[in-house]
């Protein structure tokens, strides 16, 4: 602990998330002053600016929280607390607070005098989330924060938002899913402008406001799982929409306006009081249309134009006019089935949209979603819009003609490796993930590729090897370097082929014994950067061939 908070006091950073805290360290409130002994360089101190304590169980703050007056960033999330000091307005450059997934019943007023949340505007982002806690109501000084840009507030008890958060004109995201919402005014949404995510899921509301068209920005709204009745014509006035989630309400009628909407690719619907499809909405350039659960008998042949379409959901409808392998089958199917129920002249015009521009919509729709899906295009190379399109975490090109991966890919760093994804090419024999710290969020089995001869996992925030590297047998080269490894599997013994093992700057302090087992085959050995205890200076420096014996003699009979 001492030397983390040593590190911080050079740093600014401190981060003890993880470590069964019951309590904030004193030498904390006291801004990690007098840590350094009599060797310390206080000239060389940076006051701390980022202070990490996620999932612990802290149960209470004190107010000496005000003595971190350049506090900026503030995590608490995932611990124990039930309410917050009066001190956190007294933090002046604080622009980010989360203290989601605790117990707290209130929210001080005291918030709306943190200094950056109000007016400093040179600060990155301004984010406050109090998700997942026990709060019936926001504070109405938040509507002094007129710099916040993104508000969590979901799986709490609210009933009402203060209008006071007119005032946060600059508001881009606001999360209030899972609540208990009956309304939410149309002065606050006429005055929030420069929204472009709206996540008001599970609640409790009846309509939509109309201002809701005043939004033109608006990218991604949520409203699924409520009690609306209606769609409000003035839908139309936004323009930048992506996608439209209104499944699990009231609704009866689709107004005819959504067809301007020309950047929709995915419309929610399901689980409604539908009875028609309105034709007009029938010139939006869907990918995915679900207007499953409802009470429609037929679907106008209009819809068979609509050829961006990947998914189209009908299933829980009494549809009388198409056969049930239709609705159950492939969606190109059956909109061609729907494209012969028009006129010669209509069907002429309802040709195969180019394949540029289902990319484009894609590559629209994966801004929110963080996915991007090109399956089935008929591509032989990866699209530039893969890497161009920033923070996309998962990326399917199935069913396609790619014989071969562009470098680019690796500057997609937060892309995920689903569980089964190695299955489909059990004959690697290199892989290198080096610097993709989100990869490896499935754990990804790497005991289906028994001939991987080159593992490469620089860089990767490890803070444990991956068990299933134990089975590979023909692994040659392990770089495991540059991580937050403080221990190394025994099993490591079984790979017999290993020729090149680089441990480097971890947080080793011990190695196994049973790593001297490799010695026959293990040709490099790199050790630096590890406060290694068990093992001798003089032993370290004589090179790879001492270390392994070394430890084999520590191997009992």
């Amino acid at each position: 602990m001492n030397r983390l908070l040593k590190a911080a006091r050079a740093s600014g950073s401190l981060n003890l998330s993880n470590r069964s805290l019951t309590e904030i360290p004193d030498e904390v409130y006291r801004n990690l002053e007098g840590l350094g002994g009599d060797d310390d360089k206080w000239w060389e101190a940076v006051e701390l600016q980022k202070l990490i304590l996620a999932h612990n169980s802290i149960g209470s703050l004190k107010e000496d929280l005000k003595n971190l007056p350049f506090l900026a960033v503030l995590n608490l999330s995932h611990n124990c607390l039930s309410q917050l000091p009066a001190a956190v307005g007294e933090l002046p450059q604080l622009k980010m607070l989360d203290v989601s997934f605790n117990s707290i019943v209130e929210i001080p007023e005291e918030i709306g005098s943190a200094a950056s949340l109000v007016k400093y505007a040179d600060f990155c982002v301004v984010r406050l989330d109090c998700s997942n806690n026990r709060l019936t109501e926001l504070p109405s000084s938040l509507g002094r924060c007129l710099e916040l840009l993104d508000l969590k507030g979901s799986n709490n008890l609210f009933t009402s938002l203060p209008e006071d958060l007119a005032n946060c004109c600059k508001l881009s995201k606001l999360d209030m899913e899972g609540n208990k919402l009956t309304v939410i005014s149309e002065n606050l949404i006429s005055s929030w402008n420069m929204l472009t995510e709206l996540n008001a899921s599970k609640n409790l509301l009846n309509s939509i406001p109309a201002s809701i068209g005043g939004l033109s920005r608006l990218i991604r709204l949520d409203l699924h799982q409520n009690r609306i009745l209606a769609i409000p014509s003035s839908i139309s006035g936004c323009h930048s929409l992506t996608e439209l989630y209104l499944g699990n309400n009231n609704i009866s009628t689709v107004p005819m306006e959504i067809g301007a909407l020309s950047r929709l690719g995915t419309l929610d619907l399901h689980s409604n009081q539908l009875k028609d499809y309105p034709v007009e909405a029938c010139k939006l350039s869907l990918l995915v249309l679900d207007l499953s659960n409802n009470s429609l008998s037929g679907l106008p042949p209009e819809l068979g134009k609509m050829t961006t379409l990947r998914k189209l959901l009908l299933s829980g409808n009494p549809l009388r006019t198409l056969r049930s392998s239709l609705v159950s089958g492939p969606t190109a199917a059956l909109l061609k089935f729907l494209r012969s129920r028009l006129s010669v002249d209509e069907d002429s015009e309802a040709v195969t949209t180019k394949k540029e521009e289902v990319i484009a919509m894609a590559t629209r729709l994966s801004i929110t979603t963080k996915e991007l899906s090109m399956e089935g295009l008929g591509l032989t190379t990866v699209p530039s819009e893969v890497w161009e399109s920033g923070e996309v975490i998962k990326l399917d090109l199935s069913r396609n003609s790619i014989q071969e991966l562009p470098g680019e890919l690796s500057s997609c760093v937060l892309l995920q490796i689903p569980l089964d994804s190695f299955e489909v090419v059990p004959k690697l024999q290199i892989l290198d993930l080096s610097g993709n710290a989100a990869s490896l969020l499935d754990g990804p089995a790497f005991s289906s590729l028994p001939y991987l001869q080159e593992l490469y996992l620089r860089r990767m925030r490890l803070s444990e090897v991956p068990s299933d590297i134990e089975g590979l047998h023909q692994l040659r080269i392990l770089d495991l370097s540059q991580n937050s490894l403080q221990s190394i599997p025994v099993g490591l013994k079984n790979l017999t082929s290993l020729e090149e093992l680089d441990l480097s700057d971890n947080n080793i302090s011990v190695l196994p014994p049973e790593l001297g087992l490799l010695e026959p085959t293990l040709q490099t050995l790199r050790l630096d950067g590890n406060p290694l205890r068990s093992i001798r200076r003089t032993v370290l420096s004589k090179g790879t061939k001492a270390v392994p014996n070394y430890l084999k003699d520590k191997l009992p009979e």
